[in-house]
């Protein structure tokens, strides 16, 4: 080989090396597998503390999980208010709480509570399959069933399949899915079942009586991941806002953010609480190519806006 070809085989080598290392033609939001999103943090998290809805055993726990693959350590509270509070007093890293569910819509008392905390952000959202079980003590069965209890989500997406096969049976409304089926294993009582996520199941020793009783196999939850300090990446996936007006400036604020290039996601309508018809409108929105700091400042600008954090949304397979 003369010294031109070689000289041009080592240059396409070292051009191969860098295209491998900097993961050209792979999809960043995929996992080693190609099948499932990798969770991406907005920052190094290894020694993160999360602070979620617990106890464990929690839908929530498993979104923390997936999207802190490596947190230092996991601190389960007994309601969201909670879990929010250690991120605002610095006790927590961060906090993952639900906010939305395909059957059950927004988790309203979730989101005043992201409402009212001014100095913390949205950094990322996690997007969850929800396959919620009805479960009891070893040894029961269906037909022993006379109270079920979960989480008020739980309760509303498993109505459908209970009035099918368990039209008699009364509901208990508890703090978590996971304390349902806490509750259920300290009682021993085989008329009480708990609607909560597989692998309470296993967690608490209970019997699945049955899978699969939300209403649809499409039932998914959406998570939001806050933290003190705002993502530090030039474009994130989405960004959620909230906008503190009247009903009928809500469509002027809509149109502006149409007009800046941004898509809704979704909306959500809470009660100012000073006087009627007055609201907090928690408006998310995505755009294809990245939200950049610059777009973030033209929503911003609206004077009854004020923006709640920009992230990265990963989504759990099945």
């Amino acid at each position: 080989m003369n010294r031109t070809g070689e000289l041009l085989t080592t240059t396409l080598l070292a051009l191969l090396m860098v295209l491998l290392a900097s993961g050209c033609g792979a999809n960043p939001a995929q996992g080693a597998d190609g099948q499932e999103p990798a969770p991406v943090s907005p920052r190094e998290t290894e020694a993160a503390r999360v602070s979620y809805l617990g106890p464990a055993g929690t839908y929530t726990e498993e979104a923390a999980q997936f999207f802190f693959p490596a947190a230092g350590s996991l601190l389960p509270e007994e309601t969201v208010e909670e879990a929010v509070a250690n991120v605002a007093e610095g006790d927590a890293d961060y906090a993952v709480i639900p906010q939305e569910n395909t059957l059950g819509g927004a988790v309203t008392n979730y989101v005043d509570a992201l409402i009212a905390e001014e100095d913390l952000y949205v950094v990322g959202e996690v997007i969850l399959p929800i396959n919620q079980t009805l479960m009891g003590v070893p040894g029961a069965s269906l037909d022993d069933v006379r109270v079920v209890c979960s989480h008020a989500q739980g309760l509303t997406q498993s109505a459908r399949w209970r009035q099918e096969h368990l039209p008699e049976a009364d509901t208990q409304e508890m703090p978590s899915t996971a304390a349902a089926a806490s509750y259920v294993a300290e009682t021993g009582d085989k008329t009480i079942a708990a609607v909560a996520a597989p692998g309470a199941a296993r967690l608490y020793g209970l019997s699945v009586l049955a899978e699969n009783v939300q209403i649809t196999d499409a039932n998914k939850t959406r998570f939001y991941v806050l933290s003190a300090a705002r993502a530090e990446e030039e474009t994130r996936d989405r960004a959620v806002f909230v906008a503190d007006c009247e009903a009928n400036r809500i469509d002027d604020i809509i149109a502006a953010i149409h007009d800046a290039g941004l898509e809704l996601v979704t909306i959500h309508d809470r009660p100012e609480g000073s006087r009627l018809g007055a609201y907090h409108y928690i408006v998310e929105v995505e755009e294809e190519d990245g939200i950049t700091e610059e777009r973030l400042r033209e929503i911003t600008s609206i004077p009854e806006v004020r923006c709640l954090g920009s992230f990265h949304a990963v989504e759990k397979g099945n």
